[in-house]
């Protein structure tokens, strides 16, 4: 039978993806329109930037969305993974991104382009404050929730490409520099390539089912065995989380003899849970020798 493993706070996280989602959206089309007119490469790169964001925050509101359907037979831990696999995939976008920004920086500098500082200024002063509003709309939401981190990760992106564009508009505006435009446009893709390594990198170690980051599996047996009466030895112990979140646990407990292992196999669960956070936990109770063990012949 399947289990709902939905939770409450996914919907105040969804609504708020959604609230960005449309900020962003809406004001990628004037950027566009204002990167096409001043010819300016920091407001197009902010702009493509914004493009991917919305389509990544769109994909990333219809995660929470699949993640509110019930457990099925075919899917029996339902589909609270979705999150994870989009954060993974919104990484991999900012650096496709961060590489275009790279590459279209490098053709202005070998074909100056020229680009109207006032103009400039004033679209990317209406960005950074519809960024600013996205930014504080998602930064109010889960931290831990990796899906949560993709969608900050890209506003934030969008942010930094803002504050990217107002400054090469006010160096163009006093000085007539026009390469600072591209120059600030890879310091952007510099500082997106880093966050994004770390977002792919940790959804890349939930969906390897790795132990999380916080947590010491040798460390969890060891204290199961010391504090729960009648554990002797807890082996084949495997650790993980289902969404950056919430974290599962399977493991064989062998029981001292006379050891009621019903009672054993509650206070191992009721010890998760309570020392280690680990809430879903499958035991197996042993007497003797483990099951798994297999007789030489």
């Amino acid at each position: 039978m399947g289990h709902d493993h939905a939770h409450g706070g996914d919907a105040g996280n969804k609504r708020r993806i959604l609230i960005a989602a449309l900020l962003t959206g809406g004001f990628m089309v004037a950027e566009v329109v204002g990167g096409l007119v001043t010819g300016s490469l920091a407001l197009l790169a902010d702009a493509g930037h914004m493009l991917t964001d919305s389509v990544a925050l769109g994909f990333a509101w219809y995660a929470f969305h699949l993640a509110e359907r019930s457990a099925t037979d075919r899917l029996t831990y339902g589909y609270d993974r979705v999150k994870t696999l989009v954060a993974y995939t919104n990484g991999l976008a900012v650096f496709v991104i961060g590489l275009w920004i790279v590459y279209e920086a490098w053709e202005r500098f070998h074909d100056p382009v020229t680009v109207l500082g006032g103009p400039m200024l004033a679209v990317a002063l209406v960005g950074f404050g519809v960024n600013i509003a996205a930014f504080f709309v998602l930064h109010g939401g889960d931290r831990e929730n990796l899906n949560m981190r993709g969608a900050v990760l890209h506003v934030l992106g969008d942010l930094l490409g803002s504050v990217a564009a107002l400054a090469a508009a006010a160096v163009i505006i006093v000085t007539g520099w026009y390469p600072i435009d591209p120059i600030l446009s890879v310091l952007v893709a510099l500082l997106l390539f880093k966050s994004a390594w770390s977002l792919t990198r940790d959804a890349a170690h939930v969906l390897l089912e790795g132990v999380p980051q916080h947590l010491d599996r040798d460390r969890i047996a060891r204290d199961l065995a010391d504090n729960v009466a009648g554990v002797e030895e807890i082996h084949h112990m495997h650790v993980w989380s289902l969404d950056g979140s919430r974290n599962m646990a399977t493991l064989h407990a062998r029981l001292a003899d006379g050891t009621d292992g019903h009672v054993a196999v509650a206070a191992v669960k009721r010890r998760l849970a309570s020392r280690h956070g680990i809430a879903h936990a499958t035991v197996e109770p042993e007497q003797g020798r483990c099951a798994d063990e297999h007789d030489q012949q």
